[in-house]
């Protein structure tokens, strides 16, 4: 069974590395690289949490890996209300990204609640 969270992330990174490319190649450099630290750490994040040695370790990693989501977030606003992308660059991104959290969020609450019961 193909692992959702895996795939979305991972295709979230790839669309932060081409926008971060095409930022640098609009000699944007400070902002193309945060947004790229914090858009290829999720997917990163949630690999590691594969291997993760405990339910806590587990969610420790997808908490981790929520926080640098929201964070792509941020950065992401902060393009787009700066003009640094269009609109249709950012929304896809945007969605993207905000459906990747909802995930993580959805897998820490369950974890949770099955590590407290």
């Amino acid at each position: 069974m193909a692992n959702i969270l895996k795939e979305k992330s991972f295709d979230l990174a790839l669309n932060i590395i081409q926008l971060s490319k095409d930022l640098q190649s609009k000699s944007e450099f400070v902002l193309s690289k945060q947004v790229l630290r914090s858009g290829t750490a999720v997917g990163a994040l949630v690999r590691e949490s594969q291997n993760a040695e405990s339910a806590k370790d587990f969610i420790h990693k997808l908490s981790i890996a929520q926080k640098e989501c929201d964070e792509t977030l941020y950065w992401l606003e902060l393009l787009f209300r700066s003009n640094y992308i269009e609109k249709e660059i950012f929304s896809k991104l945007y969605n993207d990204c905000s459906e990747v959290l909802k995930i993580l969020k959805s897998i820490i609450i369950t974890s949770k609640q099955k590590l407290n019961s």
